[in-house]
């Protein structure tokens, strides 16, 4: 058979597959009940009204200021050059001087803010940067309280243990490191790493700890798969994909613990895919939520657990529905059918009584979608002392009082509700 036969029978299957593919959709499309949208038209529910003073900017947290040195050698990882496509890295080999704003402000780091986490007791961050180092901040005083030097600079994602006590990221050096805030700080004044979580054969994009347990945390890697551990003993308990034939096909980058269900917990993957886990068995996926177009950046369950929702390099976000599969609503701005620079969605967060999703963007949009009628009622973006870069990570506090965003403009800002707050939050 000749090389031009060959061709043309791929290019016939993969029409074949494409139009199954469709078809699979547009039968899911047909067996749905009903939508988010369509509920909310028939029950009369209109958007909320938000106006650029119900969510204000009360602190700019700018640290990361040290120069950053990367070895060679770690730039020609495959991993590194996978995860990095098309992204310069060479800026966070920089160093950076803060910028002047007019809020309260502190200076400490230089590289591009990567990942950042709220306490469970609302009033302190965690912010990975790579300029190697992990900050712990005061949200209330905007002070930091430690600054955790890495041993590998490329750092992309940070977590805090349920009590507080420990702190735990991972990056382009495959390994998971659990640093205790209780500890004593060496001679350098270096607080000394307390646990290395080693297993992954690639870079760890994402952890979180299991919520009331603060021996077990999640990871999810460039190796396709998703690990529970057992952070007293360093061991892991279970690995999620890999050899199951319904694991992921490329790169994990995200996963989200289920607060109502500690036992299940959904990632998200370039494979265009978020998928549903039981560790309570270290068995195939129990569910596959299809509809993206791209690389699912963020996924995150709704309050009630019961639902979830996903972030992608297509720039939308998604809602499913967690039992069933069905895709409940999608979020997305119009664009010109011709435009290939659409913002993709980096980042994605639910208000406590789910009726608004935060969404981050690699233009350095953020917006406040009402999950009901589907709708931007605020982007902060456009607001008074909004982040110059992308963003690339947010978060909201425990009690849903504040939301705090990271970004490439090498800072942190938190966002406090005014006068819409109580509204927001009796709202279901």
């Amino acid at each position: 058979m000749s090389v031009a036969e060959l061709k043309e029978r791929h290019i016939a299957a993969k029409a074949t597959v494409n139009g199954l593919r469709e078809r699979l959709k547009q039968r899911r499309q047909a067996l749905l009940d009903t939508d988010v949208v369509g509920y909310a038209k028939s029950h009369g529910k209109t958007a909320i009204s938000l106006g650029s003073t119900d969510l204000v900017c009360c602190r700019t947290m700018q640290g990361h200021t040290g120069k950053v040195y990367v070895r060679i050698a770690e730039l020609e990882k495959p991993d590194v050059m996978r995860k990095y496509r098309g992204k310069d890295v060479s800026n966070d080999c920089l160093s950076h001087n803060a910028h002047k704003k007019k809020c309260v402000k502190l200076s400490w780091f230089a590289a591009k803010v990567y990942s950042l986490d709220w306490a469970p007791e609302r009033n302190r961050i965690v912010s990975a940067s790579q300029d190697g180092r992990l900050i712990v901040w005061n949200a209330l005083t905007s002070q930091k309280t430690h600054a955790i030097k890495l041993h590998c600079a490329w750092v992309m994602t940070c977590a805090f243990a349920p009590y507080s006590q420990s702190v735990a990221c991972g990056g382009l050096d495959s390994a998971c490191s659990i640093f205790n805030l209780n500890s004593q700080v060496d001679r350098d004044g270096n607080i000394p790493i307390s646990r290395i979580l080693t297993g992954h054969k690639g870079y760890v994009s994402s952890c979180q700890y299991v919520p009331d347990q603060e021996s077990r945390l999640i990871t999810s890697s460039g190796d396709q798969t998703c690990v529970l551990w057992d952070v007293s003993t360093g061991q892991r308990i279970s690995v999620f994909g890999g050899e199951f034939p319904s694991g992921h096909t490329a790169d994990v980058l995200s996963v989200s613990v289920n607060s109502s269900n500690s036992n299940m917990f959904v990632s998200g993957s370039c494979d265009a895919t978020a998928r549903l886990w039981d560790t309570r068995k270290a068995s195939p996926a129990v569910r596959t939520y299809h509809g993206h177009e791209g690389d699912v950046n963020a996924v995150k369950f709704f309050p009630d657990g019961q639902r979830l929702g996903t972030g992608s390099d297509d720039g939308t976000c998604r809602l499913f529905d967690m039992g069933t599969g069905h895709q409940l609503q999608v979020y997305s701005q119009q664009h010109d059918s011709n435009d290939n620079d659409v913002p993709i969605v980096t980042s994605i967060a639910f208000s406590i009584s789910g009726r608004l999703l935060f969404a981050g963007y690699s233009n350095g949009d953020c917006y406040v979608w009402d999950t009901l009628v589907a709708e931007v009622v605020l982007n902060l973006g456009t607001l008074q002392n909004s982040h110059e870069g992308r963003i690339s990570c947010l978060g909201l506090s425990s009690d849903g009082s504040a939301l705090c965003t990271g970004s490439w403009d090498k800072s942190l800002k938190i966002w406090a509700f005014g006068g819409h707050r109580r509204v927001i939050h009796s709202l279901h």
